[in-house]
Order: C-alpha cells, then sequence, then structure tokens
C-alpha cells in the first residue's frame, strides 16, 4: 500500500482504523495469555492470585480492588426502625410497618380487624 498517494483525510481514517485494530489484537493476546497462566496455575493446583502472591491458600478468591481516588470515609449507622405494630399474642413480635407485612398481620386483616388496634402504642395502652 502505499500511502504517500492518500490525502490528509484517508490518512487519518487509516490512522484510527490502526489505533483500532491494535487495540483489539493486543487485547486480544492479554485474554488469552491470561487464560493460558490460569491454566497453568490449576495444572499446578492454585490459582493464579495465589501465583501473583495476591492471596494466601487458605483464602476464597477476593474482587479485585477499585483504585480509590479518595480516602474511604465511614456512612454512620442508620438508627433502628421503629416497631409500630406488635403482634396481638406475643408483644415480643413487632412489624416496623415497611417492607413486607407479616403473616401474623394479614392474618388479623383476614379476619376483618384494623390494622390500628395493632399499632405499638395501643397495645401498651390495652396491656
Amino acid at each position: 500500500m502505499d500511502i504517500s498517494s492518500l490525502s490528509l483525510t484517508e490518512l487519518r481514517r487509516l490512522q484510527t482504523k490502526v489505533e483500532a485494530e491494535i487495540r483489539r489484537r493486543s487485547d486480544t493476546a492479554k485474554k488469552d495469555l491470561l487464560k493460558r497462566m490460569q491454566k497453568l496455575a490449576a495444572e499446578h493446583g492454585m490459582s493464579l492470585n495465589e501465583v501473583l502472591g495476591q492471596e494466601t491458600a487458605e483464602k476464597p478468591a477476593a474482587a479485585p480492588k477499585k483504585a480509590a481516588a479518595k480516602p474511604a470515609v465511614k456512612k454512620a449507622a442508620k438508627p433502628a426502625s421503629v416497631i409500630k405494630f406488635r403482634h396481638p399474642e406475643n408483644p415480643a413480635i413487632g412489624w416496623t410497618g415497611h417492607g413486607r407485612k407479616p403473616q401474623w398481620v394479614i392474618d388479623w386483616l383476614a379476619q376483618g380487624k384494623p390494622l390500628d388496634e395493632l399499632r405499638a402504642e395501643a397495645a401498651v395502652t390495652a396491656a
């Protein structure tokens, strides 16, 4: 191919294609090499991470860590949810009113009884 006869636009188009092909082949070569290295390590009864010293033999493989730009900031713990409804026969069992209804609430409502009778405040005052 004689590139001296190509226009500047054609050369840039060719350059883009060449760079894309180089990236594709490089990625393919890396994947193939990684597979071969994993296979070789497995033949010796180890994982590639063990060979590279990234884990001990007793630990399971951990997910690779992402490079953190910022130091890790601990989030404040959420306060425990407040119990809004109590079981009619066993006050030790409660429900916050969030999420799926427990079976005892479903049974209570199926009997045609109002949910307000199960309110934690009502259960405390009735007792």
